[in-house]
């Protein structure tokens, strides 16, 4: 894991601290996850990383299983730095991980939003998933992640297979918000809605954006200050 940038406003709230997990093939020094960062700086501190095999940080990308360890390192990283409440906030396969470490036994977190995340694993409904699938399982595709997305990705298959998002979000404690875009070309809205029925009683909050397409590159400042001010009255 690359190490993680902080960035603090002064009107940002001095206990909370937000941390981004990016999108596949994304990176900290991403425009749209900087634009998210500067963002959320306006709700609290914020904490942004590179996960595994993406950019400049080392190792080779799981595609989701262990990246759960690099958000729990930043999460850390953020006690350290003295917050009190930690919030995660999770794009795409970014979503999937902040879910899955949010329902692990010792996840000290406060509040997690998950935007444009699948439910399940191994989907292949839409034509963008079926390349993610392309360059994730082929030796040709690993290869153009790599040169040309600067994403190194671990040829091996997951063994075992971690719990799947939609089997996480039973077990997360932590307010929970799902946000999805009604354009979404990766995941139909099956996913979020899937998603939010899992919670327990019912709690999760699900947000369907018109419009929205998927991820960070799509989530423009008006979407991310609702995000903001969600967190800042939970986190």
């Amino acid at each position: 894991m690359y190490s993680p940038s902080t960035r603090r406003k002064p009107s940002g709230g001095a206990d909370l601290a937000i941390v981004i997990a990016h999108g596949f093939t994304g990176t900290l020094e991403r425009p749209a996850v900087r634009r998210a960062a500067e963002v959320l700086a306006e709700f609290g501190g914020v904490v942004t990383f590179s996960f595994r095999g993406h950019g400049r940080s080392g190792g080779r990308s799981t595609v989701g299983d262990r990246e759960v360890l690099d958000l729990d390192a930043a999460v850390r990283w953020a006690r350290l730095l003295g917050h009190g409440r930690i919030a995660t906030v999770g794009f795409s396969m970014g979503g999937s991980v902040v879910l899955r470490h949010a329902a692990g036994p010792d996840a000290p977190v406060g509040a997690v939003v998950s935007v444009s995340a699948p439910a399940r694993w191994y989907y292949r409904g839409t034509a963008p998933m079926r390349r993610v699938h392309w360059a994730v399982t082929r030796p040709a595709g690993r290869i153009v992640s790599r040169v040309g997305f600067r994403t190194r990705i671990h040829p091996g298959g997951w063994d075992p297979v971690p719990r799947s998002p939609v089997e996480s979000v039973p077990l997360i404690r932590a307010p929970l918000l799902i946000v999805h875009g009604d354009r979404d070309g990766y995941f139909p809205l099956d996913h979020p809605h899937s998603l939010a029925a899992a919670s327990a009683d019912g709690s999760a909050e699900l947000w369907v954006e018109p419009g929205f397409g998927h991820a960070e590159d799509a989530a423009d400042e008006e979407l991310l200050r609702r995000i903001g001010g969600w967190l800042g009255a939970r986190g």
